[in-house]
């Protein structure tokens, strides 16, 4: 049986803070960049989502 490199699953891009990057490529210096970008955003829509819903409940208790 032959296995195909499709059908293998792909490794799932990953970057732990503080590791060394001495060995990684530039593609892959700037895959980590835009993973870590798109992390950035998701933090800060759910910072955003989060405090919105304080402010209402704020806003409520008040009046």
């Amino acid at each position: 049986m032959s296995f195909i490199d499709d059908d293998r699953p792909q490794k799932k891009i990953a970057h732990e803070i503080g590791s060394d990057l001495s060995m990684l490529s530039v593609d892959e210096l700037k895959a980590r960049v835009d993973l870590l970008k798109a992390e950035i955003a998701r933090l800060e829509a759910e910072a955003t989502r989060k405090a919105s819903g304080r402010q209402a409940a704020e806003s409520f208790f008040r009046s």
